[in-house]
């Protein structure tokens, strides 16, 4: 697959590197030689010193013969413009970066095709989604809905609490008739995809496939009711993840955001206009301020300010103040490792979450959505299973999956459905599978319609 990527900043490089693990065929486009320099360092790609905007800077990195081309620089109307650009001289799909809210709402999404711009990604607002998700159950690291709670999935930190699912075999512990399926662990720095002879340990984050009727039923069996609900949320950080965030909270949930800038928290006054936000002008990294705003009695603390370093600091101060749930946003790759191993709770890395939803345009198969456990070396993907396709021919058990690959459940005539090794996958199931990262596109060729008794290749 070619694919061109305009800006070699930190979503730029961060999409270059992972997406070369793939064997694509990527150009990488910037006006800066010295960031193209560091962001191609290691990497088997082609880099062009040259402008996004340029019409023969296009051609020359071959954007007429491209599959995928993808604009995140830092600005959303340049990256909007060599989108139309680039469609124009006939790449196949385009994407691009942007930081207006409005654009990404369903009503515009036919404007923005007719303009050539085929997909619009807003880092922040995606962000905003996984935080509110993350402190709306203190006892979870990760949720993920699969059409509208038919599946869930649930990244929980196993502790002593949970000793009973420890010391079993995955085969006997989840077996056809147990409401859950254990899809993922992470242990340490290691990602597993297990099978049936893996176990559970203490300290592990396993995540757990189940549908949304046994949610109390696994928050009970990990030992976590003791968690309290979150009514009270501390947002340090006034920045456009924490805007989004504050939109999108519950109605029956109170935020104190804490800004440092006495111009930006008058912004924030005028952006964020509900009585259930209360803007103060502060150091968050003042302990004194949060006990007295009554950080003790406060159920959640988000560090959002573009200070990684900073953030994990904060929520380790808000762990010692008594706060169950902290979430860090935690831009610096090489500190996602740390601030886990810190325990910090849930981890953000809006990179991370960027190439999720660039991923599922990717690939060739029809593909719902796709999710990163940002800090597990893995990815969950929605597929929907066409007529003919390799995944309808035989039950699970005989498809011949690649290793580091498996299939957590179904959504039929919109009931979620665990799957086992006998479960015969039929035409237009939405079918959630797990892989280890950068894996997805292997699955193209199973969910894509075969053609007599060829199959389309993968995407390589």
């Amino acid at each position: 697959m070619k694919i061109i990527i305009a800006g070699a900043g930190a979503v730029g490089s961060h999409l270059a590197a992972l997406l070369t693990r793939d064997s694509h065929d990527i150009v990488l486009l910037d006006e800066d030689a010295d960031k193209l320099a560091a962001a191609s360092e290691g990497l088997d790609l082609l880099t062009l010193t040259v402008s996004p905007t340029s019409i023969s800077g296009l051609k020359e990195a071959g954007t007429p013969q491209a599959d995928l081309f993808i604009a995140v620089t830092p600005s959303e109307t340049r990256n909007m413009t060599c989108c139309m650009l680039a469609h124009q001289l006939g790449a196949r799909k385009t994407v691009a970066r942007i930081d207006n809210a409005e654009y990404t709402q369903p009503r515009n999404s036919d404007f923005f095709t007719a303009m050539g711009i085929g997909s619009l990604i807003y880092p922040e607002e995606l962000a905003a989604h996984d935080i509110v998700d993350g402190v709306q159950r203190s006892w979870v690291r990760q949720w993920w809905e699969v059409h509208d709670g038919a599946l869930i999935t649930l990244g929980i930190k196993l502790r002593e609490e949970a000793s009973a699912l420890f010391g079993q075999q995955l085969k006997d512990l989840c077996k056809p008739e147990t409401p859950f399926h254990i899809v993922a662990i992470k242990r340490d720095d290691e990602t597993i995809i297990p099978g049936g002879f893996d176990e559970l340990y203490q300290n592990d984050i396993a995540y757990f496939m189940t549908t949304k009727r046994y949610v109390p039923y696994i928050r009970e069996i990990v030992g976590k009711q003791h968690y309290p609900d979150v009514r009270k949320l501390m947002i340090m950080g006034g920045g456009r993840i924490a805007v989004q965030t504050c939109r999108m909270l519950p109605d029956y949930m109170q935020a104190k955001l804490i800004e440092q800038d006495a111009a930006r928290c008058r912004q924030l006054a005028d952006l964020l206009d509900n009585d259930d936000i209360m803007i103060i002008n502060g150091d968050g990294r003042d302990t004194q301020l949060l006990v007295e705003e009554g950080i003790r009695q406060t159920q959640a603390f988000c560090a959002l300010t573009a200070e990684t370093e900073t953030n994990i600091l904060a929520c380790l101060a808000a762990k010692r103040m008594g706060v169950r749930k902290t979430v860090a946003l935690v831009e610096n790759s090489e500190y996602i490792t740390m601030a886990e191993k810190l325990d910090i709770g849930t981890i953000i890395n809006k990179k991370a979450i960027a190439a999720s939803h660039i991923y599922q345009m990717m690939l060739a198969a029809d593909v719902a959505s796709v999710k990163s456990f940002t800090i597990a070396d893995a990815d969950v993907a929605e597929f929907v299973a066409v007529e003919d396709s390799l995944v309808t021919q035989q039950p699970v058990m005989r498809l011949g999956l690649p290793k580091g690959i498996a299939i957590g459940g179904i959504v039929r005539n919109n009931e979620g459905i665990l799957v086992n090794g006998r479960t015969q996958i039929q035409a237009g199931d939405h079918v959630v599978v797990f892989a280890r990262t950068s894996m997805l596109t292997e699955l193209d060729r199973f969910f894509r319609k075969s053609r007599g008794n060829i199959i389309s290749r993968l995407l390589k």
